[in-house]
């Protein structure tokens, strides 16, 4: 990841207003093909998008269209939410959603509600540009099937939650949440995981949920929890930096072969 990346915040826009010149172009996004490509992956993968405004007002939502010939996208949106009508109200709003180790960000101008039979939309001006960043900040590897978490649902401490481990680093881990699970939400603090990432490695430690992503694998209802690691001991630093190490090598291995 740049470095002039690294201290963005999960769930914030970047502040783009401190980047200039070959700086921004570095993140910037602007030929057309590019930017329904990447708004067309938003849609496909029900990713959510954090949308916020100047004023404050905050909304989570997903990417329902994108229409190149009227130059007009599609929000999922509650008309009766407080918050959307502030957003309406605002008349733009910054949008920041995540594919995988990528971070995008882009603003919405034109904001307006638009009505259906049976739902109602947030449209807006589709957006000439998109920034990108790279978020990972440590090589992550590939976990086997057999890897799990074991922790409580922070919504209710007495349902137990065994949820695949589907890849790690030393700074975190991405775990999947089926869609029978209650949903959990980016900023919540997960304590006391425990991963078991194979039969010698065994970590017990505290969570931090940077985001959440839908619509990967076969089953688009299945949600990816992007964790960060609250703190690990010297101990845990050393197993895990060991699995991934290992781990590392097997991949190059069977490559090789």
């Amino acid at each position: 990841m740049s470095p002039r990346a690294s201290h963005f915040e999960a769930t914030q826009p970047a502040p783009l207003s401190t980047l200039s010149g070959r700086t921004i172009d570095e993140f910037r996004v602007d030929h057309p093909v590019d930017v329904m490509a990447l708004l067309r992956r938003l849609v496909a993968g029900a990713v959510l998008v954090q949308l916020s405004a100047p004023g404050g007002a905050a909304y989570t939502s997903t990417l329902w269209a994108v229409d190149a010939q009227a130059r007009r996208i599609s929000l999922d949106a509650d008309a009766a939410n407080p918050q959307i009508r502030a957003l309406v109200e605002a008349g733009e709003a910054t949008a920041v959603a995540y594919l995988d180790a990528i971070k995008l960000q882009f603003d919405l101008r034109g904001l307006m509600i638009a009505h259906g039979h049976n739902a109602s939309a947030l449209q807006a001006i589709l957006p000439d540009v998109l920034y990108r960043f790279q978020r990972r900040e440590f090589f992550r590897v590939r976990t086997r099937d057999s890897a799990v978490a074991h922790l409580r649902h922070p919504a209710s401490r007495s349902e137990m939650l065994t949820l695949r481990v589907l890849d790690v680093s030393v700074g975190g881990c991405a775990l999947q949440l089926p869609a029978d699970a209650a949903p959990i939400a980016p900023g919540t603090s997960l304590d006391g995981v425990r991963l078991e990432l194979d039969a010698d490695t065994l970590l017990i430690a505290p969570l931090v949920v940077q985001h959440v992503s839908g619509g990967f694998g076969s089953n688009t209802r299945v949600s990816r929890l992007g964790c960060s690691f609250a703190r690990l001991d010297g101990t845990a630093q050393r197993s895990l930096q060991r699995y991934i190490d290992l781990t590392q090598r097997r991949e190059k291995f069977l490559l090789l072969g």
